[in-house]
């Protein structure tokens, strides 16, 4: 774990980079460490698990980035991750919004948590990101880096007071 004390928020890249695309989530850490954004901690996670619930009660901002087969107009998405207690049969792999919740329910902490979807297009048992995704992931990190990502929070936060 990559707890900094002085760092109030963290990102999540999740993923799996031994199967093309979904490494997104990874690929996306690799490319914001190589950049001047310095202000969170970084966890690679192939999957989520009920001990990140515990993880996240620590910090006041949690964002999710993972790779995602829906088709999004600029090739990924941004938006406010909500609390929800879904869940399947296992908790072998939760979902972003499972996590928040458990953290919420069981460390009386809701941090500000946003999911980041980029998506990809190919999942075999291969290294690297295909040609397409790629140029997403670097549209999202072109995202993060312009700080877009702050003014929509800004929006979410300025709509939700109103």
């Amino acid at each position: 774990m990559n707890v900094n004390v002085e760092k109030k928020h963290i990102i999540f890249g999740i993923g799996n980079c031994g199967r093309q695309d979904d490494g997104i989530g990874w690929a996306f850490l690799d490319l914001l460490d190589k950049t001047e954004f310095k202000n969170a901690s970084f966890e690679y996670k192939y999957q989520l698990q009920i001990e990140d619930a515990e993880q996240i009660s620590n910090y006041d901002t949690v964002i999710f980035v993972d790779a995602s087969k829906n088709d999004l107009i600029n090739g990924y998405d941004f938006y406010t991750c909500k609390a929800s207690n879904k869940h399947s049969f296992s908790t072998h792999a939760l979902l972003p919004e499972t996590v928040l919740y458990l953290s919420e329910h069981l460390y009386n902490h809701k941090p500000k948590a946003y999911i980041l979807e980029v998506q990809g297009y190919e999942w075999e048992l291969k290294n690297g990101l295909t040609k397409m995704a790629s140029e997403n992931l670097n549209k999202a990190v072109e995202f993060f880096n312009q700080k877009k990502f702050l003014q929509h929070i800004k929006l979410e936060h300025d709509k939700a007071h109103k």
